[in-house]
């Protein structure tokens, strides 16, 4: 059951990128957040999904939105996922779970796959969970983004 509802203020955290540096959501206010939970890095599903956020980057930068990938696997595990796979936003760890507590992204049999868009204000403004539908969570994004612009 996701805890963060459309139209509240997304909650604060800092978790560490893939190469050990501090992300504060806060300070990524001004642009259009896409923040998306995943279960594991170099799982057939979150490697799918990860690849179609990489193949439609352009697309969210462009609409002014920054992507965000968040799981609890540790900072090396993103870096090795990351290079692999030549994704060119950063991947969170959230080893504790507290971020992904936080925001209530939980699923039945296997870790939540979550995505938020949070809006220039820290504002949510879409939720979309599905654990089996990875292209839907980019293509659900950007029609939220184009009705944001």
């Amino acid at each position: 059951m996701v805890n963060v509802k459309v139209g509240e203020t997304a909650p604060d955290f800092t978790l560490p990128d893939q190469d050990g540096k501090p992300v504060t959501l806060s300070t990524l206010r001004g642009r259009v957040v896409v923040l998306y939970f995943y279960p594991k890095d170099f799982t057939s599903g979150c490697t799918k999904e990860a690849c179609h956020f990489r193949n439609a980057y352009e697309d969210f930068t462009e609409a002014g939105a920054e992507v965000v990938g968040v799981s609890a696997d540790s900072q090396e595990s993103h870096r090795k996922f990351r290079d692999a796979y030549l994704l060119p936003f950063s991947l969170l760890s959230d080893e504790k779970g507290e971020v992904k507590k936080l925001y209530g992204v939980s699923g039945h049999l296997l870790p939540g796959r979550v995505t938020f868009v949070i809006d220039k204000d820290g504002v949510v403004r879409h939720v979309f969970s599905s654990q089996t539908d990875m292209k839907a969570h980019i293509d659900e994004a950007l029609k939220i983004l184009k009705s944001l612009s």
